[in-house]
Formats: structure tokens, C-alpha cells, sequence
């Protein structure tokens, strides 16, 4: 079986691994499709806090059923050699302060597949826990259907922000994450959305995704502030500048994942006097089945959203495409013998 490792921080190998065998309530997934993401370039720099090489990346996955472990149906499942399946990557203790109270995704233990210090997707199977995998519809299109896992991450920004009927939502960036929270920013009754690029490409995909407010600036709307600023770059001049747009009262979050080790520069005063909330969001908090059925309802345009597919051999080039913002979202197809281009 071959698999992409990360053996150390950037250095990427293409290795022959043995089948893994599913454990107790684990099962085995022959990988259909996973995304490239901004978390995989920060984890195979070294920046993503808490990572263990060697590592198989990989975290935006969905599969088809090999194998099952023992006693995986013997409570509350239901799985079929066969069964369609996406994966949650997010693994807790269950034991600590936050997983007690209510906030799993903040767990002191969190280790996401492909993230953290357990192998991810980009190999041509892979094993994951039972209660981490959610069936799909049988007609459900399996490559599309990667977008599931950061669709779920979407939900739960918009799950720690007001979602008030009316506001005016200004997002940054036009990369994966910025098209979802775009899309999603209706249902949480958004009058109007707003997406900021400096990539003509990206901003394309956004109208292609029914964004009609698009620029390569702020500066062009025709509005000077939002009731609700996200930011989806991690980019620090982009945060520091995303801050200024948000009306008082309004909220702004950082949703792009920056350095851990880079700080941002903004007016504490402005941050008082205005009563601005700055908030976080980590990952899925129970988000994952709903993104499930958000999906197969056809929430978001995941057609116009997936440009480019590429074997395993061309992981690097992938990572490389990824790094200079070109395509829209890339995907590994650990079993096709033929990289592709989907979307002009």
C-alpha cells in the first residue's frame, strides 16, 4: 500500500507501507478522495503546534468501507463493508476539563488525523475510529463529498457567531474556507456578503459560487463596515486590516489558521470603546453530522469549488500549487493512477 509521509518537518517521502488492520471499534476505509489544506503547509512546516513525524497527512476525507473492526456494530452503528462514509479527523480524550464541559474541540489531548500524532488520508487506505465515521447516501458523490470536513469547520464558525437576520458579513479570502463561509452566511440570515481577494482566480470562483460582492479590496465596496468581519487567510496584514471594518457592536473572527508564532498589531481602545467581539473557532464541535446533512441537501456549490485532482506521486506538486494560491481546492485521489484538471 502506498502512502504519503511527511518523515520529518519538510521533508515529504512516497513510501510502501503494510495494509493497516482495523482495531476495536475501528474500521478501514479505502481513501476516495482528501483535500489540500492550509493546516497540511503548516503542519509539513513545522508550525502546526503539537504535531509528531513521521506523519501521513491528510484530514479532508471520505472513503469506502473495507473492513470492519471488532464489536464496531455492536452499540449504535450500523456499517457495511461497502457503506459511502466521510471522517471526522478530530479525536478527544473525554476526560479532560473541556471535554466535560461541552468543548470537545478544545480538549488538552485533541488529535486530528493527519494533524496531530495519528495518520491521515493520503495513503490508499486508512483506518479510523467508529464513532469519527458518518455514513453518506449511496448516489453522494465521494470526491465532492470531501468538502464535508471543512464544511464542518464553516458550521462551527458561524455556531460562535451572532447568525442575527440582517447583517451585512465581509469575509477575506477566496480559498476553500472563505467560499464556505461565504455560502453559509445566508442561512445564518446575512442581508448581504462580501468577499475580499487580492487573486483575480479565487475571486472568479466566488461569483461561480453565487458571491456577488467581490473585490480585491476593501476599500472598493461600497460599504466602509460589516456587522460581522471574518477573517479565512491567516494572514497577518489581512487581519490587521479586517479589524477596521467592523462596525461597533460587530464581531470579527479569526477563523485562518496563522503561525502560532506571529502576533497582530490593532487598537485595544477601538476594541473597547466600540464593544467589538473578537472571537476564535477550532475545528468541528458537533458540527460534523450536520455539515453531513447540509451537504447532501446541496448547501454549497461543491462542483464549482474543486479544480484540480492529483495522484499520490504528485503530492509535492500539489503542496507547491497550493502554496502560490493557484486552482481552487485540490484533492489527493490516492487510488487514481492520473492527476487531472477538473476546472479551468
Amino acid at each position: 500500500m502506498r502512502a504519503v509521509v511527511f518523515s520529518s518537518e519538510k521533508s515529504l517521502e512516497l513510501e510502501e507501507r503494510p495494509e493497516p488492520t482495523p482495531g476495536h471499534k475501528e474500521i478501514l476505509i479505502e481513501t476516495a478522495a482528501v483535500g489540500i489544506c492550509g493546516t497540511d503547509a503548516h503542519v509539513f512546516d513545522g508550525e502546526f503546534e503539537g504535531t509528531v513525524f513521521p506523519l501521513v497527512p491528510g484530514h479532508e476525507a471520505t472513503g469506502t468501507i473495507v473492513a470492519l473492526g471488532e464489536a464496531v456494530n455492536d452499540g449504535v452503528f450500523d456499517f457495511h463493508v461497502g457503506d459511502h462514509v466521510a471522517i471526522n479527523p478530530s479525536t478527544v480524550c473525554g476526560e479532560c476539563e473541556f471535554c466535560l464541559n461541552g468543548h470537545q474541540n478544545l480538549c488538552r489531548f485533541w488529535n486530528g488525523l493527519g494533524v496531530v500524532a495519528s495518520d491521515g488520508a493520503s495513503q490508499q487506505r486508512f483506518v479510523a475510529p467508529a464513532g469519527n465515521v458518518y455514513k453518506l447516501k449511496p448516489d453522494t458523490d465521494l470526491f465532492e463529498a470531501a468538502l464535508i470536513e471543512p464544511l464542518a469547520c464553516a458550521i462551527r464558525g458561524w455556531d460562535v457567531l451572532p447568525r442575527r437576520l440582517g447583517d451585512h458579513v465581509l469575509v477575506y479570502g477566496a480559498g476553500t474556507m472563505g467560499l464556505l463561509m461565504a455560502q453559509l452566511a445566508p442561512f445564518a440570515g446575512a442581508a448581504s456578503v462580501t468577499i475580499v481577494d487580492i487573486n483575480e482566480g479565487r475571486l472568479q470562483a466566488a461569483a461561480d459560487v453565487g458571491v456577488k460582492l467581490r473585490y480585491t479590496n476593501a476599500d472598493q465596496a461600497e460599504r466602509a463596515k460589516w456587522d460581522v468581519v471574518v477573517d479565512c487567510t491567516g494572514n497577518i496584514r489581512a487581519i490587521e486590516d479586517a479589524l477596521t471594518r467592523v462596525k461597533p457592536a460587530g464581531y470579527f473572527q479569526n477563523f485562518g489558521v496563522a503561525p502560532a508564532d506571529r502576533t497582530a498589531n490593532y487598537s485595544p481602545f477601538r476594541v473597547y470603546r466600540d464593544e467589538l467581539s473578537i472571537v476564535g473557532t477550532m475545528a468541528v464541535l458537533n458540527s460534523f453530522g450536520r455539515a453531513v446533512e447540509m451537504f447532501e441537501a446541496g448547501a454549497i456549490n461543491a462542483k464549482a469549488m474543486i479544480s484540480h485532482s492529483f495522484t499520490l506521486d504528485d503530492y509535492a506538486e500539489a503542496l507547491n500549487m497550493f502554496r502560490q494560491g493557484t486552482g481552487r481546492k485540490l484533492q489527493i485521489r490516492p487510488n487514481d493512477t492520473q492527476s487531472r484538471v477538473l476546472l479551468p
